[in-house]
């Protein structure tokens, strides 16, 4: 006989969408359901697990307990600072303390859109997810957004019926990792999925009217699948037509198990200029969609490359094609000025107080065009 877990308090998981930063954490379920893909090391200790829907409902109400709280003691003309938090925790266990940090982070930003984690929780079964949905929506009325990340293979999975079922219920924003269009890269990085099944996904998704970001990680395929990375995965989305596409250049995160075939030499990483090529027959190759490609994470070299789809095409090539003209040495000046926070975008290179520091920073870090690479993987590893 099984026993049954006990509620030990509200939980957040480790990751969100940086999209998500204002959102209420959820957590449905620990952990990732596949935690096979070579590329990550979040999740590679510790098992999959799915929550109790009951512990989950609890942990609504305890946000919703701490945001009344919080806006009451503001309508009375009262608001509360970050150090007189802890005077409304109900206990004093660090579980109180999460909740109420939640609920304080969700007010602050307007309690607009509600994140339910962790890698993969629509594998949960569709009537306890719905239950879920409808408790929220029950209990934050004024939300208007609903989001999960979810696998391609899971989405594949569920029925156009019950998927219909979780968007009436609100759930209306679906984050999927695709990583990458080609099947040569996604099996060698252990994906668990094909491209004609992340097609398949993607367009249920679409279909069912339920908005859809997709990620996808430029150099994940190494020099030898570089060209191929970048023109598989254009015509995937190009059958999708997601809402985003969001860019993740690859990480080299020190317990990934492709970092470990890195350093044994086997896998050909590129560096900074290579995988700006990559990027930019990506960009290319883009075709008869208008999704929007948002460049909104700290791996980027390039967050301009942000723009809606066909009009911007132009624009958001124009920096990546500018870098790749540059000579070897200013290219090292700005990828090294980026990755320690100097330039904070390609047109910084203007400015010569900022492009002077980096390039001292070159000198300091003893760089120069052909090893300046090595020296910024290093420097990620404080952003992975």
């Amino acid at each position: 006989m099984k026993i049954a877990e006990p509620y030990s308090g509200f939980e957040q998981g480790p990751i969100r969408p940086p999209s998500e930063s204002g959102s209420l954490l959820i957590r449905v379920s620990r952990n990732c359901s596949w935690n096979r893909c070579t590329f990550c090391a979040m999740y590679k200790d510790v098992k999959f697990a799915l929550r109790p829907v009951d512990h989950v409902l609890k942990d609504i109400d305890m946000v919703r307990f701490y945001v009344d709280a919080i806006k009451e003691a503001t309508n009375l003309g009262n608001p509360i600072l970050q150090g007189e938090l802890y005077n409304l925790l109900q206990g004093g266990r660090e579980a109180d303390a999460q909740a109420l940090h939640a609920a304080s982070n969700f007010v602050n930003n307007g309690m607009e859109s509600i994140f339910i984690q962790d890698g993969n929780s629509l594998v949960i079964k569709p009537d306890e997810i719905i239950r879920i949905l409808c408790h929220l929506k029950d209990v934050f009325p004024e939300v208007k957004r609903i989001t999960s990340y979810a696998r391609s293979r899971t989405i594949a999975g569920i029925s156009d019926d019950n998927l219909e079922r979780m968007e009436k219920a609100g759930l209306n924003r679906i984050h999927i990792g695709m990583e990458s269009g080609s099947d040569k890269v996604l099996k060698m990085v252990d994906k668990g999925v094909d491209k004609a099944t992340q097609i398949v996904a993607g367009q249920k998704v679409k279909k069912l009217g339920i908005e859809l970001s997709e990620y996808i990680m430029p150099g994940l395929g190494g020099k030898s699948l570089s060209e191929e990375n970048a023109l598989e995965t254009a015509d995937a989305l190009n059958q999708i037509n997601p809402d985003f596409i969001r860019l993740r250049t690859l990480g080299m995160p020190t317990a990934a198990p492709l970092t470990r075939q890195f350093v044994e030499g086997d896998f050909d990483k590129m560096g900074e200029v290579d995988t700006a090529r990559e990027l930019l027959l990506f960009l290319e190759t883009l075709d008869g969609i208008d999704s929007a490609v948002r460049s909104d994470h700290v791996l980027n070299l390039l967050p301009e490359v942000e723009g809606a789809l066909p009009g911007d095409k132009q624009r958001m090539m124009r920096p990546v094609q500018d870098f790749l003209q540059l000579e070897p040495e200013q290219q090292m000046i700005f990828c090294i000025g980026r990755r320690i926070h100097r330039l904070a975008s390609f047109s910084d290179m203007g400015n010569p107080i900022q492009s002077g520091y980096a390039k001292q920073m070159c000198t300091k870090l003893g760089v120069n065009p052909q090893n300046y690479d090595d020296a910024i993987d290093s420097i990620m590893q404080r952003f992975i």
